[in-house]
């Protein structure tokens, strides 16, 4: 669980909530009405913009979020040491037993296509496609909620149309005035707190996430590639010690 991406969202909706508490009743910003406009017609046009498998990914999306996936760049250095050491001394067959039990499916290609034999120019270009095609997935599910985030406004600008609408038609019942009053306000309120504190947010914790994974993915093929030359371990340990921040390299 990414801790920071709970905290942001408590402590932001925490705040808002504390700070309408403050001013009266909270209770005043609940309207069923306004919540159906937004939240239906959002939904409703990310269904018009995307096919209906990419829309109902986003829930498996939205999990990437909140998860913290990545190995530590220390630990892969050392596993990556240890298969260097190995292939040195043994030869790279002595590697596929290991490889056989790596849960990273990335690594074990690249590894496996090493075993096999394929030169270093053709185990390059099939794991770069297959970072390719990650970067590619995973824009995907930035640009849903960069499109959430979109219409989540423009869906309470058409609320607050709506209720001034209803507003005017009804000037003669003053009763009338001011729960229609209240949809016209309130709806830009929701699409204005959707987007900047949900869809945005989480938008932007996937473009990390994703690049993330990528620079993980590219210190990998750096070590597959050395692996496959047939490089000193010290080599590849100084290679791939370029991928952490100074402060945590090795100095032996």
């Amino acid at each position: 669980m990414d801790l920071a991406t709970v905290l942001g969202i408590l402590i932001s909706f925490g705040l808002i909530g504390t700070a309408l508490s403050m001013g009266g009743n909270p209770l005043f910003f609940v309207d069923s009405a306004a919540l159906l406009i937004v939240l239906g017609g959002t939904l409703g046009a990310a269904l018009v913009h995307y096919p209906l498998p990419v829309a109902l990914r986003v829930l498996s999306i939205t999990r990437k979020a909140f998860a913290t996936r990545l190995h530590r760049i220390d630990l892969v250095i050392d596993q990556f040491m240890e298969f260097a050491h190995r292939a040195r001394r043994e030869g790279l067959l002595s590697l596929e037993p290991a490889v056989r039990n790596l849960d990273d499916p990335f690594l074990r290609k690249g590894l496996q296509l090493t075993i096999d034999g394929l030169e270093p120019d053709a185990i390059r270009e099939i794991m770069e496609s297959e970072i390719a095609a990650l970067e590619t997935r995973h824009s995907m599910g930035v640009d849903i909620f960069n499109a959430l985030a979109s219409y989540a406004p423009a869906l309470g600008l058409v609320g607050t149309l709506i209720g001034l609408v209803q507003m005017l038609r009804s000037m003669n019942d003053p009763s009338s005035i001011g729960p229609a009053m209240a949809v016209a306000l309130i709806t830009t309120f929701y699409g204005v707190v959707l987007a900047n504190l949900v869809f945005l947010p989480l938008a932007g914790k996937l473009r990390h996430r994703s690049k993330e994974e990528v620079q993980l993915m590219e210190m990998q093929l750096e070590g597959i590639l050395a692996i496959a030359r047939g490089e000193n371990p010290r080599i590849i340990l100084e290679k791939l010690s370029c991928y952490q921040p100074p402060r945590e390299r090795r100095t032996n």
